[in-house]
């Protein structure tokens, strides 16, 4: 009413008011009246849908379904209605259409201002999608115009699913596949019909633990979905934020477009300072914002300013230089302080051009029942904390050894500032690292997300410790970092847009159970991460290591060739610094520093020898076989002993030891007891003794000419 005696006054006071004016007043008059007369009522939300948004499974859903948890965030100026229905299809020759539903009457005189709609779960039932499918785009846009055609003409989003997890009854028979085909056309409707699009499924795909019967949120599920909706719906994304990698003292990788990105409320103007030079931007609908500076090469230090309408967030001390993920598990976990010769190197480890984010779990994988806060903060995804630190003495002491000594070369050799990231659990397992997606869509790997603690394919010391550690959990999902896809979800995705060179890698002791089924995930893994970053990563490995544990010999066997058959991939051999008795060998310097070598000669092309003598092919004569080595100008052995490890067999297959002749680059190999050889094989023990290296006393991997 205000508004309107302001526009009278205004008027009454202006002499000789001409046609158009008076024309203006009453138009300001009506408009004004209008908005007097829509203040007496709420904004209206109708929220339609399946049984997620009528809250199934939730005890008390007139309180916690994600509607009425909707309604106390948005407050009193709205009203929200839920008009979720129990198995109703989008489709309208489904099972359970929508549309024939009195929910959806109910909708309609609701004559909402707002409507988000999640429909398409109950359409992945057998009964639905193979024979209607084709009808999805059209049935979605009727329904829409159904609340657009409506004399409130509300503002409409659809949403994206929320998950169907791998426990679903029909997960594998269709509903997997078809999830996916109906997910990819509500996008196509939202474009379509130039509606608003919410994203459901992000926020809860990471959190299994929240739908109980794998298809329902349970109350926390539903605070996720409203949390959701309120910020689409107000524009309110909790202000001004940045991933918690953008610190001061960082790293950024050279030679690549810098990306500043983060959240923001919708109406903010985001303005970033980088060397003097300035990227202003705005939110998008979701409140995501990014500005990109051009490439930079090795050096600094830099200072970049990120402010908002309130909020400015200064990072001091960046550098720009190359930064690895140094991942895997305890063997790329083992302290520098607890290496040979730790502390002799700690107290040189003064290297202000190395830094160092050492990604600590909040709860060790040690022999120890959690406490509920560890429970908690596990099933949150908050298992890992960090922060950007100088290479000192203080914090190199507790930073993985092959990664200290890996960026230490690297830096000696290039000058070049090194960012190292650590992020490695002892006895994860490789499924942990994976991301969900790749693992339920794989017709093998979909198996090891279905009764983990029971599964044949998982290894036995996993199982026990982790439901050990998870005990006292009152949680019938509790989570733990060796569970598939959680260390992935937890450790790996976080990382998502930060600019990386490469991957060192040491795992393999959690799956050396199974050589057949590692075979399928550690390519698995690679596609996994390189997917995440959109390049294709390079990723160097450690060969599992020397140790007296049956069946490890065949397990590093497939390492090699493994490291043959994926593009941009290298491995280094670590089996003559293995212990016979412990898994955890302390010689760490030299894996690290074979680690650099490849990295100096693959991605700085040095020239340096970067790995030891490898079989180039081998000849099978009368009496003997000659095994001719590559990446080697000289033949010898690491002790100046004989030379150790070759056996030979027939056809039968039995193995005995081979006397070994070195020539230039070729090594001949016969035995009494064999007078027509058609195998060999070399260092083929678990516990390996062979010597054999290059004349900068790289080592050979062991190796089976026979399967």
């Amino acid at each position: 009413m205000r508004k309107i005696f302001d526009c009278y006054h205004h008027f009454e006071k202006t002499p000789n008011l001409s046609k158009k004016m008076v024309i203006l007043f009453l138009l300001c008059l009506s408009s004004s009246a209008l908005l007097f007369s829509q203040s007496d009522r709420k904004i209206r939300v109708a929220c339609v849908g399946n049984s997620v948004t009528y809250g199934a499974g939730i005890e008390n859903r007139e309180i916690y379904a994600y509607p009425a948890q909707l309604q106390e965030l948005l407050g009193d100026p709205y009203e929200v209605g839920n008009f979720g229905k129990n198995g109703a299809t989008l489709l309208s020759r489904g099972h359970r259409p929508y549309i024939q539903q009195e929910e959806f009457t109910k909708a309609l005189e609701f004559q909402p201002d707002l409507v988000v709609i999640h429909l398409g779960l109950n359409d992945t039932d057998p009964r639905n999608w193979p024979a209607y499918g084709k009808d999805f785009i059209r049935d979605y846009a009727a329904l829409i115009d159904s609340f657009r055609n409506l004399e409130s003409q509300p503002r409409i989003w659809i949403c994206k699913m929320t998950p169907i997890f791998h426990g679903h009854s029909r997960f594998k028979s269709g509903t997997r596949d078809w999830f996916w085909q109906i997910q990819e056309k509500i996008t196509t409707v939202a474009y379509g019909q130039q509606t608003g699009l919410i994203d459901f499924h992000t926020p809860l795909y990471s959190r299994p633990d929240l739908l109980p019967d794998n298809v329902h949120p349970d109350k926390t599920g539903a605070s996720i979905l409203a949390q959701t909706v309120y910020s689409e719906i107000t524009g309110d994304f909790g202000g001004l934020k940045i991933p918690d990698f953008f610190q001061s003292h960082m790293v950024l990788q050279r030679d690549t477009a810098i990306s500043i990105f983060g959240t923001a409320n919708r109406d903010e103007k985001i303005e970033v300072v980088f060397d003097g030079n300035t990227q202003k931007t705005t939110p998008d609908v979701h409140g995501n914002w990014k500005v990109s500076f051009p490439a930079y090469p090795a050096g600094g230090p830099y200072t970049i300013h990120i402010s908002g309408k309130q909020e400015e967030i200064i990072l001091e001390d960046v550098w720009i230089g190359d930064v690895y993920l140094c991942s895997g598990q305890s063997n790329m976990a083992f302290s520098l302080s607890q290496s040979l010769d730790g502390n002799q190197e700690i107290a040189k480890a003064h290297h202000p051009d190395i830094r160092l984010y050492h990604m600590k779990p909040v709860a060790y994988t040690h022999n120890e029942k959690w406490t509920k806060d560890k429970l908690d903060k596990t099933n949150e995804l908050a298992f890992f904390q960090a922060q950007w630190q100088s290479c000192t003495p203080q914090s190199a002491a507790e930073f993985s050894a092959i990664a200290y000594y890996f960026g230490q070369n690297l830096h000696q050799e290039t000058g070049v500032p090194i960012g190292l990231i650590q992020n490695a659990i002892g006895g994860s397992p490789t499924e942990s690292w994976i991301d969900r997606k790749t693992l339920e869509m794989d017709p093998v790997l979909v198996d090891l997300l279905s009764d983990w603690p029971t599964s044949d394919f998982i290894n036995a010391f996993c199982k026990e410790r982790a439901q050990y550690n998870i005990e006292d959990a009152d949680h019938s999902l509790q989570r733990h970092p060796y569970h598939p896809a959680y260390l992935y979800e937890t450790g790996v995705d976080p990382l998502s847009g930060l600019a990386i060179r490469g991957v060192i890698w040491y795992q393999g002791e959690s799956n050396a159970h199974n050589t057949e089924l590692h075979e399928l995930l550690f390519p698995a893994l690679v596609k996994s991460w390189r997917n995440l970053w959109g390049v294709s990563l390079p990723f160097y490995f450690v060969q599992l290591s020397s140790i007296n544990r049956p069946g490890w010999e065949l397990f590093r066997d497939s390492q090699r060739r493994l490291a043959d058959s994926i593009a941009h991939c290298e491995m280094v051999v670590s089996s003559d610094v293995g212990d016979p008795d412990d898994v955890h060998p302390i010689d760490k310097k030299p894996i690290g520093e074979r680690l650099a070598l490849v990295a100096l000669h693959q991605l700085y092309g040095m020239d340096v020898d970067w790995q030891g003598p490898r079989v180039r092919q081998y000849t099978i004569l009368k009496n003997k076989i000659k095994v001719e080595f590559e990446h080697a100008k000289e033949l010898k052995t690491s002790d100046g002993q004989e030379l150790r490890g070759f056996e030979i067999a027939g056809e039968d297959e039995i193995y005995y030891p081979a006397l070994p002749r070195i020539v230039g680059t070729t090594i001949e190999l016969s035995s009494d007891q064999v007078r027509e050889p058609h195998h060999f094989r070399y260092g083929y023990q678990p516990y390996s003794e062979g010597n054999l290296v290059d004349e900068h006393g790289l080592p050979a991997s062991t190796y089976t000419s026979k399967l």
